[in-house]
């Protein structure tokens, strides 16, 4: 497939709350503003249409096609753009769980990929505290890449970024940008977020797009600073704390100049790790960036 090999992307940080009805309005707003401005794709945080439970219309999770996913299909519409949806709730028939699930719309309104957030956040502290995000998301168990005209792109969700194998994985088949809505908190974000998201993108020779929540939330404050950070390592655009959008240029010859320089990805000895070795030749089968 033939790229495009400079284009404008548009970040959206949200403060997602209980109404899902006002939240998708926020949404829309930034979504024109981020096409006006000439983006040819959107991408939004973890959780975009709601945090917690909904004191409003539309229901907590949903189909896909649903009302999220048929809105930002309108969208992508309206604009002829593509729209990475974040990530929202995704029902599951016969599970009392849902998937976290991202969609990235063409700009024929169709959907062009589905993931479902792989890692969830399973922990008890020291002081006994248990968090088992699992027993309300299912997690998934497929890597995904789309080959696009944008490029290959790559899917990730909050907690995955501390899982720097699925990036290699996504890298290896091919993967050019890779996105990572968050919903992070500042605990931990003050001190991770950044380290993180320049840490995937240095290994890989990658461009890291990564909107993520901001704002008090019910029961701690999102850490904001959604980011776009190229395969260098460098941070191109940044948010604050507000709700807002930023724009970063993500450049293809630049990515491959990297790689070039830095080949980590062909050095990659996948005679001792053979998982490496499996993952490029999935790629190699499948023609490239493909949903799999």
């Amino acid at each position: 497939m033939e790229y495009v090999k400079k284009y404008k992307i548009a970040a959206v940080q949200l403060d997602s709350g209980s109404d899902k009805m006002e939240n998708l309005r926020a949404a829309e707003k930034y979504l024109d503003e981020a096409a006006g401005q000439g983006a040819r794709l959107v991408c939004f945080p973890e959780d975009m249409n709601l945090v917690g439970k909904n004191t409003g219309k539309g229901g907590n999770a949903e189909e896909i096609p649903g009302m999220t996913a048929e809105f930002l299909r309108r969208k992508a519409r309206e604009y002829g753009i593509y729209v990475h949806g974040g990530s929202f709730r995704k029902v599951i028939p016969g599970d009392s769980r849902c998937y976290n699930t991202s969609v990235l719309i063409r700009p024929d309104g169709e959907i062009a990929g589905e993931y479902h957030k792989i890692h969830t956040f399973d922990v008890t502290l020291p002081d006994g505290t248990v968090s088992r995000e699992s027993k309300q998301i299912r997690p998934g168990e497929q890597v995904v890449t789309v080959d696009t005209e944008l490029g290959c792109l790559g899917f990730a969700v909050c907690y995955d970024v501390r899982f720097p194998e699925l990036f290699r994985a996504m890298a290896l088949r091919g993967a050019q940008v890779i996105f990572v809505p968050a919903n992070f908190t500042d605990a931990t974000g003050k001190d991770h977020w950044e380290v993180l998201l320049r840490s995937r993108a240095i290994e890989n020779g990658c461009y890291i797009v990564a909107p993520d929540q901001c704002g008090r939330k019910p029961a701690y404050q999102a850490h904001g600073n959604t980011m776009v950070i190229d395969p260098w390592g460098t941070v191109t655009a940044r948010a604050a704390r507000e709700p807002g959008v930023i724009y970063g240029e993500i450049d293809l010859e630049f990515l491959e100049e990297v790689r070039g320089r830095i080949p980590s990805l062909a050095n990659c000895r996948e005679d001792i790790f053979p998982e490496m070795r499996r993952a490029r030749q999935s790629c190699r089968r499948e023609g490239g960036g493909v949903s799999v």
